[in-house]
């Protein structure tokens, strides 16, 4: 197996600061214990190919509703390789828990973004039996897979990322 990236937390000023955007019943203590708690994405098994990224605090999401989880983490990785979001496989089968843009995608560059390449997951449970998902902080929510890919042997991109969703402008 290649090792072409590394897991990192966000500083907690980043933290503290996409959370307070985010959540406003939260005092700044209890973010910095929130953070304090946050793990960096694991395989369960090793012939796992996802890495689980846990819920940074309990998350309750009804039927039809979303929300915007900042995950506390970032990711170094080799400039052909990106990183793929996708909910867990159990979470997706019981709930339709669904990634809002279907697919996250974490390109290399990220990690250098203003925000500090912190990923975020857009979540929603799109139960069609009224089903309330509820996933307690610590649990895993999303998996990520790294994949190679390729360009164009026309390719002449050269634009340098500063933002996350949409900052590339196209």
């Amino acid at each position: 197996m290649n090792r072409i990236a590394a897991f990192e937390k966000v500083s907690l000023n980043q933290f503290v600061s996409d959370v307070r955007s985010i959540r406003d019943d939260l005092g700044e203590e209890e973010i910095r214990a929130i953070y304090e708690q946050i793990h960096l994405p694991r395989r369960a098994t090793s012939g796992s190919a996802g890495y689980d990224f846990t819920a940074p605090y309990d998350l309750v999401i009804k039927p039809g509703c979303e929300v915007l989880v900042p995950t506390g983490i970032r990711v170094r990785m080799n400039p052909d390789y990106v990183l793929l979001l996708f909910p867990r496989s159990g979470l997706g089968f019981k709930y339709r828990l669904q990634l809002n843009n279907t697919v996250g995608v974490i390109d290399s560059d990220y990690y250098a973004a203003d925000n500090e390449g912190h990923i975020f997951c857009k979540l929603t449970n799109d139960s069609r039996q009224g089903k309330t998902v509820s996933i307690s902080a610590g649990t895993g929510m999303v998996q990520g897979i790294f994949l190679p890919f390729g360009i164009t042997e026309d390719d002449s991109s050269d634009g340098v990322r500063t933002g996350g969703f949409g900052s590339t402008g196209q």
